[in-house]
């Protein structure tokens, strides 16, 4: 199960594709009000490449829908998205097409906020839906204002990087349950009908017993995705890591959270839950310039599930070696991957492709305008968990049990303080050495 396609799809097409996704998912009921006749006001909360990506995506998804308002810590964030939004004709990776809905627009100089505070500003600006693509630390505490403020949610993965705030994201998950919000995660492959279909075959058996698996995110530093700026004599410690953020595992993660989450969250969808052990290692081999923060640039995990199944994770990021992205499930009657099964019931799909960056939007707001709001918030916390349980067993060289992690540990790595001043840097951790906290 390997990286997505960006195949192009009409607005029609997203539409049914909508209502074909919620009924897999069973979200029925209700209408899809095709013809766009409730406006949806979108606030953005992290305006960075991901979060410019993101509200495209939304406006491109569905009719009527606008962007309302724009926060992000620095004012030159919020500036450049702007004016990126604001001019058609760009296309952005995760888009089908290029940018289109400039008129869609709608922000106005009282609706741009900056500062630690800027994403209450944003919640609080009269915007129904909000879009969540800061560094994932802040996940926790903007999902938990967004929905006590009754505030739909799209909020990207991962949506935590200790267990503290993975706690925080399952309470703010009933909370909007209790009250009818949406909560969908940017996990896209659960809105792929490529990945849906052959899950729904794996659950109804067959492949028969599941039995062991691997799933990989081996790739490039990433130093070339415009993650790193090279730190300006002006910025404070705590600014540079926050510019810097994919390279502090209290802002990031480590990438085995930030990005391996999505190969995670499909074993844990095909295996029905979460594990109940991880054993892990990794380093840091190449990535050592102090520049490049405290992450390790490698891991290899194996996971143990409830049913005795062990999944094999790799997780890497160094230049110049053989990459992988894929999932692959195993059987005891076969075998599952993207698209494909092979063994007694062998499957491959040749239905529609939509773009899932797009449709994973499209499903949302289809499910709120049905009166049926999606709710991912459990399934992204359990395989963003998955991911910190990992790394924490990786980082101190500890095998680690599942509810250990999730009811007794203290994790918690949040700074002193959210203000633009000196921050020193964690220490990189030693296995063997770094205590399991």
């Amino acid at each position: 199960m390997a990286c997505q396609t960006r195949a192009s799809v009409s607005r029609r097409q997203f539409i049914q594709g909508s209502a074909a996704s919620l009924a897999a998912l069973g979200v029925t009921g209700g209408r899809l009000y095709a013809a766009g006749s409730d406006k949806i006001r979108v606030g953005l909360v992290g305006c960075g490449s991901r979060g410019t990506g993101a509200v495209r995506n939304c406006v491109d998804s569905s009719p009527n829908v606008e962007i309302v308002a724009l926060g992000d810590l620095f004012q030159d964030r919020v500036d450049a998205c702007l004016a990126t939004i604001k001019k058609n004709g760009e296309k952005d990776w995760s888009s089908s097409q290029p940018w289109r809905h400039a008129d869609k627009v709608k922000v106005t100089p009282d609706t741009c906020f900056t500062g630690f505070d800027a994403y209450k500003k944003v919640i609080d600006s009269g915007v129904d839906l909000v879009i969540l693509a800061t560094s994932p630390h802040f996940r926790p505490m903007h999902l938990k204002v967004a929905i006590e403020a009754g505030k739909h949610v799209f909020m990207e993965k991962p949506v935590a990087v200790d267990p503290v705030g993975i706690r925080s994201v399952l309470q703010s998950s009933e909370l909007a349950r209790q009250k009818g919000l949406a909560i969908v995660a940017g996990t896209q492959r659960r809105h792929d009908p490529k990945y849906v279909e052959v899950i729904k075959r794996v659950h109804n058996g067959d492949i028969g017993e599941l039995v062991a698996g691997q799933c990989y995110w081996v790739g490039c530093f990433v130093r070339q995705w415009g993650f790193y700026h090279e730190r300006q004599p002006s910025w404070s410690d705590m600014e540079n890591q926050c510019r810097n953020w994919y390279y502090y595992t209290w802002l990031s993660g480590d990438h085995i959270v930030e990005q391996h989450v999505h190969n995670i969250d499909v074993i844990n969808w095909a295996m029905g839950g979460h594990p109940v052990t991880a054993m892990g290692m990794g380093g840091r081999q190449v990535r050592v310039e102090p520049e490049f923060g405290n992450i390790y640039d490698h891991f290899a995990v194996e996971f143990e599930y409830a049913n005795g199944a062990r999944i094999l994770s790799m997780a890497r990021q160094i230049d110049g070696c053989t990459d992988r992205i894929a999932e692959r499930i195993v059987g005891s009657k076969g075998v599952a991957a993207e698209g494909l099964i092979e063994g007694a019931k062998p499957f491959k799909y040749e239905g529609p492709t939509p773009n899932p960056y797009e449709q994973e939007h499209a499903d949302l707001i289809a499910s709120i305008r049905a009166g049926r709001p999606l709710n991912e918030g459990r399934q992204v916390a359990e395989s963003t968990m998955t991911a910190i349980l990992g790394r924490m067993s990786a980082y101190t060289g500890r095998a680690i049990k599942w509810d250990w992690a999730m009811n007794a540990s203290k994790l918690d790595l949040t700074p002193p303080a959210y203000e633009l001043g000196p921050l020193p840097v964690a220490p990189v951790p030693m296995p063997g050495k770094t205590a399991l906290v």
